[in-house]
């Protein structure tokens, strides 16, 4: 073998780890932030990946997930903002998290954020419509704040003696604001009183309990919020130890032994982020991308959980269910 030849091969030997680091390097970066800490391969996570792998991205192979849970210290968000923009990730994605899509959008009027969010994200400043969005994020809109007068309505109809309704609320959410001011309005057409608490622990929650247990509350309404869904197992032990009728947000507290809930599914709107997500890493502008908003609401109601609680489920209400429990 002639001696050039044999540089050459050296060459070309030696380059090998260097083009497998470079295709490393040029992989995208999704950093997920969400305000909870949950199995990595829990089905919220499993429908963002479904999404992604949809638009032909598939975590591990040619796009890379940072997971970033906050474990319900919010406080902790401008700092993580500030580290993303630094370190240039590709897209930040904060599904079913409105205070990290409000701090995203925040730190950076360049890198893709799509979100999951419950109220407006016009009213959030998260875009400038729902059709055009027009700026840097995108993603879906769960109408939680909408359906807050419709689920009190339902707990309501559900327990009609109940005339004093407590409502819990995580006072770090920035959506709680919203969501007493809907809540008061349908409560003040429903003829009935409700006594506010404020939990943003987990001993907090505790506590909590024991006080609407000494305020005599007839039934309980459960704000939405990711610390509050982390601790969805620890509700269904409270309400049920103090025999407490609770409605809830999202059919993953019923299925561990809550009584009621009324809202969008939550896998579909995860699934949606990961869609837009993969949309995006492809070349799609979230400026062009309309805000989802899901056609289809959940109301389940576990018929066990009513049973414990000497709750007698009317047919009516029977009626309209889309899912029961037992």
């Amino acid at each position: 073998m002639r001696r050039r030849n044999f540089i050459t091969l050296l060459g070309g030997a030696a380059a090998w780890p260097l083009a497998a680091r470079a295709q490393q390097r040029v992989m995208p970066v999704v950093a997920w932030v969400v305000g909870v800490r949950a199995n990595s391969d829990s089905p919220p996570v499993a429908a963002f990946r479904m999404g992604m792998s949809e638009t032909g991205y598939v975590e591990g192979q040619n796009v890379m997930v940072e997971y970033h849970w906050l474990d319900g210290h919010y406080e902790r968000l401008p700092a993580l903002m500030s580290d993303l923009v630094r370190r240039r990730v590709t897209l930040i994605a904060t599904p079913g998290f409105p205070d990290g899509a409000i701090a995203a959008k925040a730190a950076t009027a360049t890198i893709p954020i799509v979100f999951g969010v419950g109220d407006d994200p016009v009213k959030l400043g998260l875009v400038a419509s729902l059709a055009r969005p027009g700026g840097n994020a995108t993603g879906v809109n769960f109408f939680g704040q909408e359906l807050t007068g419709k689920r009190l309505g339902l707990l309501h109809e559900l327990v009609p003696k109940a005339t004093r309704i407590a409502v819990l609320v995580n006072p770090a959410n920035s959506s709680t604001e919203p969501t007493l001011r809907d809540v008061q309005e349908a409560a003040r057409v429903l003829g009935v009183q409700i006594v506010v608490f404020n939990a943003s622990t987990i001993s907090e929650i505790n506590a909590a309990f024991a006080a609407l247990a000494r305020e005599h509350a007839d039934a309980l309404f459960v704000a939405a919020d990711p610390f509050f869904f982390s601790r969805r197992v620890q509700f269904a032990i409270l309400a049920a130890r103090d025999r407490v009728p609770a409605s809830y947000g999202s059919r993953e507290y019923v299925e561990v032994g809550g009584l009621m809930n009324y809202g969008t599914n939550l896998a579909d709107s995860f699934h949606h982020v990961g869609l837009y997500t993969g949309q995006i890493l492809k070349g799609a502008k979230p400026a062009d991308l309309p805000v989802v908003q899901p056609t289809k609401f959940e109301f389940v109601i576990n018929l066990q959980t009513a049973k414990a609680l000497g709750v007698e489920v009317p047919p009516t209400l029977l009626a309209l269910v889309t899912e029961v429990i037992e």
